[in-house]
C-alpha cells in the first residue's frame, strides 16, 4: 500500500504549499492553455482543456504532428492541479505514450533533452527537426470597470521630427 502512495506523490510531487500566499489565490482569475505547433504543414493551434493529449504522427492522436521524424505516439500531456485546487491546474508533457513505452527521439524542452517537464509560459518542445510547440499559459484577471491609462500604450510623433529625419 506504500508503494502506491509513493508514486501518486512522485506524480504530483511539485504541488506545494509554498504558494498557499499567493495573492493570486485571493482574485479570482480565469486561467486557459494554448499549445502552438509549428511542423511540416505550417503552425496550428490547440486550446488545452482536457485531462490528456496524444501527441504524435498517428492519424488517431489527440494533437497530430506532420513529419517523419516524430513517433507514431510521440509525447502524452496531462493536466495535473496546482495547489490542491480544482480551479487552477498546469500541464505536464512526458515523453512517449501513455502507457510509458519512449518515443524514438525523446523531446528536447528550452533546449535540454526530456522524458518529462511541467510546463511553463513560453516554453518550447522541440520534438524533431522544425518540429516544435510553444506552450502559453494565458490569464485573464478580472478588470473593475474602470480604464487605466497604463493599459494604452500610444507613441505620438511631433510633426517637428520629421522635419529633422528629411534633412
Amino acid at each position: 500500500m506504500a508503494e502506491n502512495n509513493t508514486s501518486k506523490h512522485t506524480f504530483t510531487q511539485n504541488s506545494s504549499t509554498e504558494h498557499n500566499n499567493d495573492l493570486s489565490m485571493a482574485v479570482p482569475n480565469n486561467e486557459s492553455h494554448l499549445l502552438i505547433i509549428e511542423d511540416d504543414q505550417g503552425r496550428k493551434e490547440f486550446p488545452l482543456d482536457r485531462p490528456i493529449y496524444s501527441i504524435g504522427r498517428d492519424k488517431n492522436c489527440d494533437i497530430r504532428l506532420f513529419s517523419q521524424f516524430v513517433s507514431r505516439r510521440h509525447a502524452t500531456l496531462v493536466r495535473l492541479t496546482r495547489n490542491n485546487t480544482s480551479h487552477r491546474y498546469y500541464y505536464r508533457i512526458v515523453d512517449g505514450d501513455a502507457k510509458g513505452k519512449p518515443s524514438s527521439n525523446g523531446i528536447m524542452v528550452n533546449g535540454r533533452k526530456m522524458l518529462a517537464h511541467d510546463l511553463k509560459n513560453e516554453d518550447e518542445v522541440v520534438f524533431g527537426p522544425q518540429v516544435r510547440a510553444i506552450y502559453y499559459l494565458l490569464r485573464d484577471t478580472p478588470r473593475s470597470g474602470q480604464t487605466d491609462a497604463s493599459e494604452y500604450d500610444i507613441t505620438l510623433i511631433n510633426p517637428g521630427m520629421t522635419e529633422d529625419m528629411e534633412d
